[in-house]
């Protein structure tokens, strides 16, 4: 029994960084990778999906109608909102050529509204490239739709993956969002960028209208609530149709939730779309929040003790370091960075958090939106 725990903690702390450092190779790919990528004039339709999202698209449509590119339009779903979404965008549909409005008034009991509204937008879509954001987001700069067309240069690529982050904001839990959002993009780009693509996130996804008619949409899961980004995108990316764009002019940025009671309905929601995940994913997944959670259960063994206290301390040490050095390089080809001040306790937080969000969703038999 004396060395068993510091054995497991070897072990889970292998796995753990083995994925760092598969990251870390996947990102620096995908790095050189968009360096080789030139502008191209290809037609984008950037859809978004409302419901009740006045304000918001009063802030979000002139941003996007200020795109620098030569050849786009905009497309608002008004999925069966309330208040004065539709007048608004009467308005303005006479004078802004670019701009497109796809109204739904209801939609059928077998089919999630958003997945539903999503399907209309994009068959209303005049170009065959598809560029999807929400209401609430906003692009990082006018040259969005043009570096993530440049995906799309050559005809095999059907997804082009980007990245989304959370506008920074004081406090712990906006300091949590900031480290969970981080890793789970270091997660999905760097695994596309080692031919993995697993997911990707509605906030900043494009691909090929014609390939999503063809392989009948989001017909595989059309009633579950969620995953008509990362579900589509597990079912049908792979290493030969899939590209990463990180840099700082792609990303698409969106404001946080506020408290924790939102925060938790929201990744429950994210989280449990994950059992629909194709295996291998399910299972890498799953190693990888079983050594994070693994890691501290025998770090604070160790550590409580007193048997083992400098091989604790080294390897929390030498585990941060590594840690620190990956959201470094990461926030380097981003631009974005949040503080660092309270990493070893959102590290350790993030265990506990995968532990109970993660256990909980796995059981849901049924989440909802908001």
């Amino acid at each position: 029994m004396e060395y068993l725990v510091p054995a497991l903690g070897g072990f889970f702390l292998f796995i753990h960084l083995f994925f760092q450092f598969k990251w870390w190779i996947g990102l620096s790919k995908v790095n050189t990778q968009q360096k080789k990528l030139t502008k191209t004039d290809v037609g984008v339709s950037v859809i978004v999906c409302a419901h009740d999202e006045e304000e918001n698209l009063k802030e979000l449509i002139p941003l996007l109608l200020a795109q620098d590119h030569p050849n786009f339009e905009v497309i608002i779903v008004d999925d069966r909102s309330n208040d004065g979404t539709y007048d608004y965008l009467l308005g303005l549909k006479d004078s802004t050529p670019k701009l497109k409005m796809v109204r739904v008034d209801s939609s059928p009991n077998h089919v999630n509204g958003k997945k539903y509204g999503l399907t209309l937008g994009i068959k209303a879509a005049a170009n065959d490239i598809v560029l999807l954001t929400d209401a609430d987001c906003r692009p990082a700069s006018d040259q969005w739709v043009a570096e993530m067309a440049k995906g799309f240069s050559s005809e095999k690529i059907q997804f082009v993956l980007g990245y989304s982050p959370y506008y920074n904001e004081k406090g712990f839990l906006n300091n949590f969002i900031q480290w969970e959002t981080t890793i789970t993009g270091i997660n999905y780009l760097g695994s596309a960028g080692v031919g993995g693509a697993f997911m990707g996130v509605g906030r900043n996804l494009a691909y090929r209208k014609s390939f999503f008619l063809d392989n009948k949409g989001f017909n595989a899961h059309l009633k579950v609530t969620g995953g008509d980004d990362d579900l589509y995108v597990n079912a049908h990316a792979n290493s030969k149709n899939t590209i990463a764009i990180v840099n700082p002019q792609a990303l698409v940025y969106s404001h946080p939730k506020r408290s924790f009671g939102s925060y938790w309905v929201q990744k429950l929601r994210h989280l449990s779309v994950g059992k629909r995940y194709n295996a291998g994913d399910k299972i890498n997944l799953g190693l990888w929040s079983f050594s994070q959670i693994g890691f501290w259960v025998t770090l604070l063994i160790l550590a409580l003790s007193n048997t083992q206290p400098y091989w604790a301390l080294g390897v929390f040490l030498g585990r941060e370091v590594l840690t620190l050095g990956l959201l470094s390089y990461f926030h380097r080809l981003t631009g974005h960075r949040f503080s660092y001040w309270a990493l070893p306790v959102i590290d350790l937080f993030y265990g506990v958090y995968l532990l109970l969000v993660g256990g909980r969703a796995t059981f849901a038999k049924r989440v909802t939106w908001t």
